[in-house]
């Protein structure tokens, strides 16, 4: 199977920004919600969103 087009994970701040899903991370601080973003942009191949001040998404194009 090969996965083409999707979600793979949501990092946030603010926990009230994300529902059920994709894997989320909840971070302490914008900081922290960086390098996670990072690491798992590298980690699942994917690439990641700034979609606000307090929301990450990695995608699978």
């Amino acid at each position: 199977m090969v996965l083409e087009k999707a979600i793979l994970a949501t990092i946030t701040t603010n926990a009230n920004k994300v529902t059920a899903g994709a894997s989320i991370f909840i971070c302490d601080d914008k900081e922290e919600m960086e390098k996670v973003a990072a690491n798992l942009e590298a980690i699942l191949d994917g690439i990641s969103h700034a979609l606000s001040d307090e929301l990450y998404i990695i995608v699978k194009h």
